[in-house]
C-alpha cells in the first residue's frame, strides 16, 4: 500500500498556479536568450544540486568545487570521500538529464536499480549492495542520538511488493499535476528505502526525474534538491518527514508533505528567476566593460564567472570559450597585468579572483542578496 495524493486546497491550488506562471516565464526567456551565457547557469544550477542534496547526507562540497570537478578539474582541495560522492551523483544527474525527452520511456526497477548503482555502486558489499533490493532492516537515526531509530523502514520481504506497486503507480496517469505527483514519488520511495543506502539522494532525484519529464524545463531549471539543502530547509525538511511516523504508515493524510514541496518549488522558482536576472544583468555590464576597454568579448565569460561565482579557472575559461591552452592563458594573464584579474594558488590549482580594476557595478549587482516571498 501506497500514500494517496491528497486533494489540494484552494490555497495548494493558488500557489500551484503560481510556480506555473513562473516556470512558463522563465521558459520563455530561456528560448529567446542566447545559450552563450546560459550555458553557465545550467552547469552551476546542476552543481548547487548535487552539493545542496550531498550535503544533507554529511558530505560538504561547496557549489564552486563541485562545478570544477564536475567539469574534470583534478587540483581541488575536497577529500576523496566528498570527491567520489560528488562525481557519483554527477554522472547519475548527467543521465537524468539525458532521460528529459527519451522516447519509449518507462519507469521500472532496472532504471531504478541502475540509477542507484551509479550513485552507489562505489560502496558496493555484501552487507551494503547496490542496484539491488536491501535484503535486511533499514533505519534512519536520529541526529542527536544515533543509538535511537528515528525512522524504520518496512521489512525487507515488503520491500518487492511495494516498489512493484510503486513502478505501477509511476506508469500511471492519475490525472494529479505532475509536480503534485513528483512530490508523493520521493515521499514514496524515501519511506520503502529500498536500498541499504543512498535513499534519501535517490528519492529527491525521481522527484528531480519526474518533474524533467514532464518537459516544462530542463531538470537543472527544475529540480528543488537546491532548495532543499540551505540548511533551515533541511531541518524543514526532516521534520516533516519526520511527522510522518516512526514506521511505515501510508494510510494517513499527507496534506502538509504537499504543501511543504510547494514551498519549496515556489521559492526555488523564485530563486532561478533571481539568478537568470542577476547573470544577464551582469553579462550585459562586462559587455560593455569589455567594448570600453577594446578586450575581445570573449573574456566576458571569465569575467562573468568571477563575478557570479567568486572565481574562474584557466579551463574552465578554455572550455568555454573553445579556446587553446595557449589562448586562455594569454587572456588571463593580460587580465592580470590590467588589474582585472588577481590570480591565486599553485599552477595547476590556480584559479583567478576579482583583482582591484574588476567592474565594480558588476560586483555590486552579484552581491545584491535576493528576497524570496512565502507562497503562503
Amino acid at each position: 500500500m501506497l500514500f494517496s495524493t491528497p486533494v489540494l486546497t484552494h490555497d495548494d491550488e493558488r500557489v500551484v498556479a503560481g510556480i506555473e506562471a513562473m516556470r512558463h516565464e522563465l521558459r520563455h526567456q530561456l528560448r529567446s536568450t542566447p545559450t552563450r551565457w546560459t550555458e553557465g547557469l545550467r552547469k552551476f544550477l546542476t552543481a548547487d544540486a548535487v552539493a545542496a542534496s550531498n550535503s544533507i547526507e554529511g558530505f560538504q562540497v561547496s557549489t564552486v568545487d563541485a562545478e570544477d570537478l564536475m567539469t574534470g578539474e583534478r587540483d581541488v582541495e575536497v577529500s576523496e570521500v566528498n570527491r567520489e560522492e560528488t562525481l557519483a551523483y554527477q554522472r547519475m544527474m548527467t543521465y537524468i538529464q539525458t532521460l528529459q525527452d527519451a522516447t519509449d520511456f518507462r519507469y521500472d526497477k532496472g532504471l531504478l536499480n541502475g540509477l542507484h548503482w551509479m550513485l552507489q555502486g562505489h560502496h558496493h558489499s555484501g552487507r551494503r549492495p547496490a542496484g539491488q533490493w536491501r535484503k535486511g532492516p533499514v533505519y534512519v537515526t536520529d541526529p542527536r542520538d544515533r543509538s535511537i531509530a528515528a525512522y524504520t523502514g518496512p521489512d525487507a520481504a515488503e520491500v518487492p511488493g511495494l516498489m512493484a506497486e510503486l513502478v505501477d503507480w509511476l506508469n500511471t496517469d492519475d490525472g494529479s499535476h505532475p509536480l503534485i505527483r513528483a512530490a508523493m514519488a520521493h515521499l514514496h520511495l524515501v519511506s520503502v528505502r529500498p536500498w541499504a543506502d543512498g535513499n534519501g539522494r535517490m528519492s529527491r532525484s525521481l522527484q528531480t526525474l519526474m518533474i524533467a519529464r514532464e518537459g516544462m524545463l530542463a531538470p537543472e531549471f527544475s529540480s528543488i534538491e537546491a532548495w532543499l539543502g540551505r540548511p533551515g530547509n533541511t531541518w524543514e525538511y526532516y521534520r516533516e518527514l519526520g511527522l510522518r511516523g516512526s514506521h511505515y504508515l501510508p494510510d494517513q493524510n499527507v496534506s502538509g508533505w504537499i504543501r511543504f514541496n510547494l514551498i519549496a518549488y515556489h521559492q526555488q522558482a523564485q530563486t532561478v528567476q533571481g539568478r537568470f536576472d542577476r547573470s544577464r544583468a551582469i553579462w550585459g555590464i562586462l559587455s560593455e566593460f569589455a567594448e570600453s576597454t577594446a578586450a575581445d568579448q570573449r573574456i566576458v565569460s571569465a569575467l562573468h564567472d568571477v563575478a557570479m561565482f567568486g572565481r574562474v579557472r584557466r579551463s574552465r575559461y578554455e572550455n568555454a570559450e573553445g579556446l587553446s591552452l595557449q589562448q586562455a592563458q594569454r587572456d588571463l594573464r593580460e587580465l592580470v597585468a590590467a588589474g582585472v584579474l588577481t590570480p591565486v594558488g599553485r599552477t595547476r590549482a590556480r584559479a583567478y579572483l576579482a583583482g582591484p580594476r574588476f567592474p565594480e557595478r558588476a560586483l555590486e549587482v552579484a552581491r545584491t542578496p535576493m528576497t524570496l516571498t512565502q507562497p503562503y
